[in-house]
């Protein structure tokens, strides 16, 4: 079974210095139908205006990624990382028994654009972490490649989470499919442009949850830029 949640149908919040569309109940959006899939817990797509950001402010026990669509992203924790995030770079942090960070946008002409995700651990109390790696476009155009998983199989990002993300990039002609796990949980995120997926059309913000699917296919793109969450029950 798939569910179509339309861009338009999450929340919103404007700061001012940020813009911010929430895929599920997250700070002032409550929505009971949409309070996570599976041990997906947040997608927030921000986008945070020239020369702000976000304090410093702290988290455990979650598996929080950055995911840079435009501009950059620069990071700040107590772990002592500061680091600079570039479209096409994962970033990945285990809060774990706790960690303070900031996000800013040093730019002073540019918006920075990113996504926010925050999976929901399977073990709870470790020593935090973090990680960051890049992904060239080549690696993610017309197919689904694995950028964040509990093993870092193929290059990717350890998550400490049940779960396992992939993204990829489709134009035309170019198509992929992956194979479900019918008993668990699937979400597709649709980043920009257009796409189909098992035969539903999404536009840029559109969502697709999946429940007892055996198999994904994505079609048709256009210009399409897209997350796919394999899950666990929660």
């Amino acid at each position: 079974m798939l569910t179509l949640r339309k861009s338009q149908d999450r929340g919103y919040a404007d700061h001012g210095w940020l813009k911010s569309f929430h895929s599920f109940s997250f700070a002032g959006y409550f929505d009971p139908q949409h309070m996570g899939w599976g041990n997906l817990r947040v997608i927030n797509e921000d986008r945070i205006a020239p020369g702000t950001g976000f304090g410093t402010h702290g988290h455990r026990d979650m598996e929080i990624i950055s995911y840079v669509l435009s501009g950059e992203l620069a990071h700040k924790d107590t772990l002592g990382n500061v680091k600079a995030i570039p479209p096409g770079d994962v970033q990945r942090m285990s809060a774990g028994r706790g960690v303070m960070h900031s996000e800013f946008n040093h730019a002073e002409d540019r918006t920075t654009h990113f996504l926010q995700i925050w999976i929901q651990p399977n073990v709870t109390g470790i020593e935090p972490s973090y990680e960051q790696k890049g992904f060239a476009e080549a690696e993610k155009r017309g197919k689904l490649r694995l950028v964040a998983s509990p093993d870092g199989a193929e290059g990717s990002v350890t998550i400490h989470a049940d779960a396992r993300l992939y993204a990829g990039l489709f134009d035309g002609a170019e198509a992929a499919t992956l194979a479900l796990d019918a008993h668990r949980p699937a979400y597709v995120h649709l980043v920009r442009g257009e796409l189909t997926v098992n035969g539903t059309r999404l536009v840029a913000g559109d969502a697709a949850r999946l429940q007892g699917e055996t198999r994904l296919t994505v079609a048709d793109g256009k210009d399409a830029e897209v997350l796919v969450f394999d899950l666990a029950e929660h």
